[in-house]
């Protein structure tokens, strides 16, 4: 007895001791959510820096975003992130005169020209919040334009003029009033200028009527009374290009680009007087290109060879004041006093950007010539704003905005950047992910982190500073110690797989590498085989993917992505390829394709360098392997009877089901290209369907076991396949917005497709219902969104299919003991004995994107992230989703888990993954596995970009950052203690007895 409970007290002491490494790992990375705000690439700038106190500049972006940024950082602000279909047409700033009961004051308002020239906004200029909002209607669609008078005094009937909808409208810029309204006859009319008049009473609108006509209107600027019309016909047509070169003259290109053709239109009488281009340009040849700026006297024409910057005369006469030979850039004029007039001039050489303001009216004179250093992974200049400002001195200073190729946006001042954007950022099309390096320079991980010693010394340090009694020596080491714990942004892998990078490929073709930790660009990359060339005029980045993962016998490779674009926007457009290394950004290998690029499908395959294998699918349906070596065609023969794949035609109603076959046919043999058959098809009748949304589950979800035990002990069996597809349909009158069609004329249909048979294992119509439609698919269950007409809401509907082959294995102890067939062969071409259940909810929010929390082995229990229409991303428990919810769930479908059934899906404010955040022009979200089980990482981008650590069920495996190291070692302490006393106790009471 006594050796047994010698042996007990000596295991517990044990057990007391290892039971906290077990396996549980502490958590040491912490909270990783990081949020970064962009704009996109700026399109228009509007300088406020006359007043004293704060300088910002004012711009609208191709992401359809208004903002106003620090002149001295490049912070925001404030900004407006408009619709997806609300354009920005033009800005411009107001300055009016309000007078109130009291006293009268100055406001400055900025104004929006957006969605074609139909609605004008006025913004407070220092908060940014609206004050009217205008709706501006016409007779035609038609080239919007947006002109604010300039005025010495600030008057309280200050109009704003905006052409759009085929009409010219007055605007009052207090109140949003249309103060009055011209509609123009024609249809074909595209104003070109909107021209105030230097007596501010008359306003010339010109423009031409399809591209041989040219017509001048010259109206009231008071109240808006058509004054006179002229037309005059053009010999040699129009070409689209203007350049407005005094308030009575413009320089158009005609339609064989190699004669300028001077309009006078003074007093709204025309006359024209041509300029061939050859006697101006020695050695023109080809066509020239009239460059975008608004010069007193002075335009520029962009050749072959040169760009010819050319001055007009007042009787029209052009004269070649210079040439340049580089790619130039040109700003728009800035008055600097009353009588004189600068511009910018910014061009590449010798690696540098050179940026040159000259007066207008004086082209031998620099205000400012400056040489600038800058970033090569920042490519060409497209655009450039400048501003003056007052030195000390009293002469003028400059300051330059540019726009460059990677949609990044500079502040240039005194010969350096001052702050730079990179707002690339805004307009991610791909997203994919990279392991950290192992080991660095030769230092391995386990040398790198902390060892046992410093680890224990770490842990008794927290104690102290627990119970207070921690000396100011232990405070600054804990202080210390946090900090280096605290670095996320390390470069290397950790044990949980918290820390890793994205790779995110943007619109601009600028590849950036992400740091998961604190999100900090490790490295950038413009991709030179994404950059305009003339034999590639319109490059695009389609996606990009992983191409080489390192692991087990390839330990010494750098892991690498795969960036696929086309040469144009379109899938018969040839394709081309980039490999980049994920460690050090450079690119290894970038080469054109001979064929399109309409699919690309990456392959379940890898080779001995673990690069993985990827199928590309032409426009002619023939399917080309990389990477092309012999060892990728052997692996992939092996497997060629077995690779399927499906093509969505919406536009004609039509899914396709292909296989392969052997080689392509034609002259010269290629082992890397293969014919394709067609299996199966599925045409949806025009008349009553179209497809508007299909999903598929990701290739690499993990499902950790294929049976579900409900309540009543029973086992249902999920039917699990990579194979499958989900497809929704409306009836074509209900393809539009919502409310486009009644709900007695709208249908919803919902298709589950087998892909390698063309099966359909399940159809549901949801009548009275219409899209848009977002849609995920995770191992045997589907969710999807849509707006329910009839209801007047928005619907969730959840399909889970089971497999009933598989109703014969029901009895737990076989599953335990292994006594069953699940293991038995099966084929996708055996007609499959599927059951779904399903079940509807209201849900009370429109969203953007849905998709599904993924783990390393698939056992942490489902939650979707949802983006809603407010730009935040909400986590609801899969739960939720049961069809099996009933109104009054039985006492072991509770202890299951099963929710009681309401008609609507709550939301939970705790539940948002943003938290108070927003991602504003939320675009999509993708989920990446850690090592660590309970975590998900979520990456979610649109204009923003936000970051964050998920542990759906709790982080059951981790210890938490505020886990109480002091109760811990209290217990441990009084434990050894408890069994030393027992142990004496025992010990005596044992003497006592040998002495009886």
């Amino acid at each position: 007895m006594t050796m047994a409970i010698r042996s007990l007290l000596i295991f517990l002491f044990i057990l007391s001791l290892t039971a906290p490494t077990f396996s549980l790992h502490e958590d040491q990375v912490g909270l990783m959510d990081w949020h970064q705000k962009y704009i996109g690439k700026v399109k228009h700038a509007v300088f406020q820096t006359q007043k004293t106190g704060r300088k910002r500049v004012l711009v609208s972006t191709e992401e359809n975003v208004i903002a106003s940024l620090d002149l001295r950082h490049g912070e925001i602000f404030w900004r407006h992130v408009l619709g997806a279909n609300d354009a920005i047409d033009g800005i411009d700033t107001a300055m009016t005169k309000c007078n109130d009961a009291l006293f009268s004051y100055h406001l400055c308002y900025a104004i929006t020209l957006s969605s074609g020239g139909s609605i004008l906004r006025a913004w407070n200029l220092p908060d940014g919040q609206m004050v009217w909002e205008c709706f501006l209607q016409g007779p035609s669609d038609s080239k919007s334009f947006l002109f604010v008078p300039t005025s010495s005094k600030v008057d309280k009937d200050n109009t704003i003029l905006v052409f759009g909808k085929g009409s010219l409208h007055a605007v009052s810029s207090i109140h949003g009033e249309i103060v009055w309204k011209i509609d123009f006859p024609s249809e074909s009319f595209e104003v070109q200028e909107v021209i105030q008049h230097h007596d501010g009473n008359t306003i010339y609108v010109v423009g031409f009527v399809g591209s041989s006509q040219f017509d001048v209107y010259q109206i009231n600027a008071k109240n808006g009374e058509l004054l006179k019309h002229n037309s005059a016909a053009i010999d040699g047509g129009f070409s689209g290009e203007v350049s407005l070169v005094s308030t009575a003259k413009l320089v158009v290109l005609d339609a064989a680009r190699s004669t300028l053709l001077t309009i006078s239109f003074q007093s709204g009488d025309i006359s024209f007087q041509k300029t061939f281009i050859s006697d101006l340009v020695e050695d023109f040849s080809g066509m020239a290109v009239i460059l975008p700026s608004k010069l007193t006297g002075l335009f520029a024409v962009k050749t072959s060879t040169a760009t010819a910057f050319i001055s007009v005369s007042s009787e029209g006469k052009l004269e070649v004041v210079d040439k340049i030979m580089h790619a130039t850039f040109i700003s728009n004029a800035l008055s600097i006093s009353e009588d004189q007039q600068a511009f910018a001039l910014v061009w590449h050489g010798d690696n540098d950007i050179h940026l040159n303001v000259k007066q207008v009216h004086d082209w031998n004179s620099d205000l400012l010539k400056e040489r600038i250093k800058l970033d090569q992974q920042r490519g060409l200049v497209h655009k450039v704003f400048i501003n003056n400002y007052v030195r000390t001195d009293k002469s003028h200073g400059f300051r330059a905005l540019i726009v460059m190729e990677d949609h990044s946006l500079l502040l240039l001042q005194q010969g350096k950047v001052v702050w730079s954007r990179e707002d690339g950022l805004a307009s991610i099309v791909g997203v994919t992910t990279s392991e950290l390096p192992v080991e660095k320079e030769g230092v391995s991980v386990a040398k790198v982190e902390q060892n046992l010693f410093e680890w224990l010394k770490g842990h008794m340090l927290k104690v102290k500073g627990s119970l207070m009694i921690a000396s100011a020596e232990d405070v600054a080491a804990i202080q210390d110690m946090r900090l280096k714990s605290s670095e996320k942004s390390k470069m290397i892998r950790d044990h949980n797989g918290f820390r890793k990078l994205l790779i995110v490929l943007t619109k601009s073709g600028k590849l950036f590498a992400l740091h998961t930790g604190d999100g900090q660009i490790v490295w950038s990359l413009l991709l030179n085989s994404l950059r305009q060339t003339e034999a590639c005029e319109n490059p695009t980045g389609i996606n990009v993917f992983q191409w080489q993962v390192p692991h087990h016998h390839a330990m010494d490779e750098n892991p690498s992505v795969l960036v696929v674009g086309r040469c144009r926007t379109g899938t018969d457009a040839l394709g081309i390829f980039s490999y980049i290394d994920t460690y050090t950004g450079k690119e290894l290998k970038s080469f054109g394709l001979d064929h399109s690029v309409a699919q690309v499908i990456p392959l379940p395959l890898t080779d001995s360098t673990e690069q993985r294998l990827h199928l590309l699918i032409d426009v002619n349906g023939q399917a080309h392997l990389y990477p092309r070596t012999p060892e990728a065609v052997s692996i992939f023969q092996r497997e060629l009877s077995n690779i399927y794949w499906y093509s969505v035609q919406a536009d004609k109603g039509l899914i396709k089901g292909h296989g392969l076959k052997s080689n392509c046919d034609g002259e010269v043999a290629d082992n890397y290209c293969f014919g394709t058959r067609e299996i199966w098809s599925i045409v949806f009748p025009s008349e009553s369907e179209q497809i508007i949304s299909t999903v598929t589950r990701k290739s690499n979800e993990v499902v950790h076991t294929q049976a579900k035990v409900i309540a009543d002990q029973d086992v249902m069996y999920k039917y699990i396949s990579k194979n499958l597809l989900f497809v929704a349909t409306v009836s074509p009158k209900a393809s539009g917005d919502i409310g486009s069609a009644t709900p007695g004329e709208s249908h919803l249909v919902v298709y589950v497709v087998d892909t390698v048979t063309g099966r359909i294992l399940h159809r549901m119509t949801h009548h009275g219902s219409q899209g848009p439609v977002h849609a995920v698919f995770s191992e045997n269950w589907i969710v999807y969104h849509y707006f329910n007409l009839r209801a007047h809401r928005y619907e969730m509907t959840v399909i889970e299919i089971y497999d009933q082959s598989r109703a014969d294995n029901k009895d737990v102890l076989k599953l335990v003991l292994g006594k069953h067939n699940l293991s038995s062969p099966i084929s996708s071409y055996s007609r499959p004995e599927v059951t779904t259940k399903s079940q509807s909810y209201y849900f009370t929010h429109s969203i953007k994107a849905i998709t599904v929390t993924s783990t390393a082995k698939g056992i942490t229990s489902k939650h979707l992230l949802i983006g809603t229409i407010g730009d935040q991303v909400l986590a609801m428990d899969k739960r939720f989703f049961d069809p099996r919810r009933s109104v009054n769930p039985t006492q072991s479908e509770k202890e299951e888990g099963i929710l009681p059934l309401t008609d609507s899906l709550p939301i939970i404010p705790q539940s948002y993954v943003t938290h108070s955040l927003k991602v504003e022009g939320l675009r999509g979200i993708v989920t990446v596995p850690a090592k660590l089980e309970s975590n998900t990482l979520v990456f979610t981008y649109g204009v923003d970009l936000f970051f964050t650590r998920l542990a759906p069920s709790r982080t059951y495996d981790s210890l938490t950052e505020d886990f109480s190291y002091a109760l811990l070692l209290i217990t441990i302490v009084a434990l050894v203690v408890a069994i030393f006393v027992t142990w004496v106790l025992s010990e005596k009471k044992d003497l006592s007895d040998k002495w009886r």
